[in-house]
């Protein structure tokens, strides 16, 4: 089993910045790639970033150049720094993670993002 828990999340204005963190534990050995996803209200939970085993990033096209998501070597934790941000990003943020030897997810619980003046 893996845990993953968000945090970094809260309220900031447009144009500001966050730093959103991901605490993996428990068996993080079986974690290939991971990401971060929203869910804004009324629409479907999307990849914002992902971050592969050797280090390959791909962001959604209306994050890129503002967004930058890394991890570290040990995969216990992974990080999204917003910056530029827009009332459009406002969202439940979630830290996902692949099982390398299935095809379970593991996800957090979720951070609330919220850009607003």
């Amino acid at each position: 089993q893996v845990q993953l828990v968000e945090s970094g999340g809260g309220l900031v204005q447009p144009g500001g910045s966050l730093r959103l963190s991901c605490a993996a534990s428990g068996s993080i050995f079986r974690i290939n790639a991971m990401g971060w996803y929203r869910q804004a209200p009324g629409k479907q939970r999307e990849l914002v970033a992902a971050v592969t085993d050797s280090g390959s990033t791909n962001y959604a096209d209306s994050v890129k150049g503002r967004f930058t998501i890394s991890r570290d070597n040990t995969k216990k934790a992974m990080y999204l720094q917003m910056n530029s941000l827009k009332p459009e990003d406002t969202a439940v943020y979630y830290c996902n993670a692949g099982d390398r030897f299935g095809n379970r997810q593991y996800w957090g619980q979720g951070t609330q993002v919220t850009v607003s003046s």
